[in-house]
């Protein structure tokens, strides 16, 4: 624990009076024994030595000391020392990043090793695996900005949309960084928190650059440009790997403008990094996100300091077992019966009649809860979200689905969206995600599974409708002799459940052209 002595202070400071009194506590004591300081109104001075006989003392701790002690660490504690600032928990989770990949055609260039596109992609997934636990959120732009998938903590999730991305997903052309941030913005209102928006790109479009300046305005969005390519650029490449030609048969060359990003940067008041072979590069970003992060949200939220005097309550906790003691003689029983109890490993919560005693129920369920003791948790929950909640990440999809379903919340609709698209029932799904968004109508994740519900039940629809018509079981005669009745046999169905369900996996960059399309035509919105 590094204490900074610049920063050292009390919170309290009136309390060390009592501190001053626990020291001067000994000499009052002293002085109130001393029989010649009592007797010298009534007896001649140079009387007193001689009619007072003194046992000497071999003695020197008493009670007094340990209360002086007691006094003077307490009022310590009390006192409130502290040399660190107290920040909110939210302020110790990383920083909230949005990523917005460039899909130009130029992005197939090949001057950063295979692709700058694939060179992105492969960025992106060493930074999500960096940022466990932290929310990101994945934009695709080119002529126009797509939302591919809102602030998530699912790293699978994440990576799997983000190996989907290709240039050929977007038909717009063009390189719009204005979408992009309007994109980013809406995000951010939503979450309620600052972020940092990562333009991931190879060039700009000057031509955009004025208004930029005003979108940023009273925004709490920080932008961070990451350039992709090398100043020589690089041949295009197909989706099959070989180069693409012009007309006259000749490579096209995929343009890399440093002098228009540097515009960019400054445009956007934006720092401006490159592509590494090492790490450096996400150093760089996970740096400026973060400290954006706790500026912002420290201007928002008062910071106050940490007050470390609860350190302070074992030594005062051992000299008050000291004290409790019959004579001089330590009583160290209790002190070690209370070492042996914090060091006991704690048991998984269950309900007792101790324990109920002093904890509700709900109390109870929510220890569970953070310990990750899904089962318990759901049983011991009285709350119906929190037990509904608990039975989902406990994989008990039944009492799940019968807790949410007496729950009139968009988070308990949402819930029951989910747990209906585990079980392949996808109308039902749809209609709970759209019932969350009535209820909330900014609710990122609600918008992005009622998405991926839709596309799944129209490739389920489409999968029963292609499947092959298969012939009626066999029917065979048994002609053994002695045998005069027919019976049924049954055989093999042609397609098979396992068949079923391959069909039924959609593509996600199938599923993201076809929505980034729709989009377009309908202007873009979101």
């Amino acid at each position: 624990m590094d204490i900074n002595l610049s920063d050292f202070h009390f919170l309290r400071p009136l309390w060390l009076l009592l501190a001053l009194f626990g020291a001067l506590l000994p000499m009052i004591w002293r002085r109130g024994r001393n029989l010649q300081l009592r007797l010298r109104g009534n007896i001649a001075e140079h009387l007193l030595p001689h009619l007072l006989v003194t046992p000497q003392d071999h003695q020197h701790w008493r009670p007094v000391h340990l209360l002086c002690a007691l006094l003077v660490l307490g009022a310590v504690a009390a006192a409130g020392p502290t040399w660190e600032q107290d920040r909110p928990d939210f302020l110790e989770n990383r920083a909230p990043l949005i990523v917005a990949v460039d899909l130009s055609p130029s992005m197939d260039a090949n001057d950063v090793q295979p692709t700058r596109l694939e060179a992105t992609k492969h960025k992106i997934h060493d930074l999500i695996q960096r940022r466990a636990g932290a929310r990101t959120a994945l934009i695709a732009y080119a002529g126009s900005a797509h939302l591919v998938l809102p602030p998530t903590d699912d790293p699978t999730l994440l990576d799997t949309f983000v190996q989907a991305l290709d240039t050929g997903l977007i038909e717009k052309p063009g390189k719009n960084v204005g979408a992009v941030i309007d994109q980013a913005k809406r995000l951010l209102s939503a979450e309620k928190t600052p972020g940092s928006l990562l333009l991931i790109t190879d060039g700009a479009d000057t031509g955009q650059f004025d208004g930029l300046d005003r979108q940023l305005r009273d925004s709490q969005l920080q932008v961070l440009v990451l350039a992709a390519g090398s100043e020589d650029g690089g041949v295009i490449q197909s989706a099959s790997g070989q180069p693409k030609v012009d007309s006259n048969g000749r490579p096209i060359l995929g343009t890399f403008d440093q002098a228009a990003l540097k515009q960019l940067a400054s445009a956007l008041d934006a720092p401006l990094g490159s592509l590494t072979l090492n790490d450096d590069d996400l150093d760089w970003v996970e740096l400026h996100a973060q400290q954006h992060f706790q500026s912002a949200s420290a201007e928002q939220h008062e910071l106050h300091w940490k007050d470390a005097g609860y350190w302070l309550c074992w030594p005062l906790l051992l000299l008050a077992l000291i004290n409790v003691r019959k004579g001089w003689s330590v009583n160290w029983l209790p002190a070690l019966a209370l070492a042996v109890g914090l060091g006991w490993p704690s048991a998984p919560a269950q309900a007792n009649a101790l324990t109920d005693a002093f904890f509700t129920r709900d109390q109870q369920g929510r220890w569970a809860f953070e310990h990750e003791h899904w089962p318990q948790a759901a049983a011991l929950f009285v709350d119906p979200y929190w037990k509904g909640v608990a039975a989902y990440h406990a994989a008990d999809y039944d009492l799940a689905l019968a807790t949410f379903a007496r729950l009139d919340t968009p988070q308990a609709y949402f819930y029951l969206g989910n747990i209906y698209v585990r079980r392949f029932k996808f109308d039902q799904a749809i209609a709970a995600y759209r019932q969350a968004l009535k209820l909330q109508a900014q609710f990122p994740e609600a918008t992005a599974n009622l998405a991926l519900a839709q596309a799944l039940l129209k490739d389920t629809e489409s999968a029963e409708k292609n499947a092959p018509e298969t012939k009626p079981d066999e029917v065979k005669f048994d002609k053994a002799p002695g045998k005069g009745q027919s019976k049924k046999v049954e055989t093999e169905q042609a397609t098979s459940d396992a068949l079923w369900l391959q069909n039924l996996t959609t593509s996600p960059a199938k599923f993201l052209k076809q929505k980034f399309s729709l989009q377009d035509q309908q202007g873009a919105r979101p």
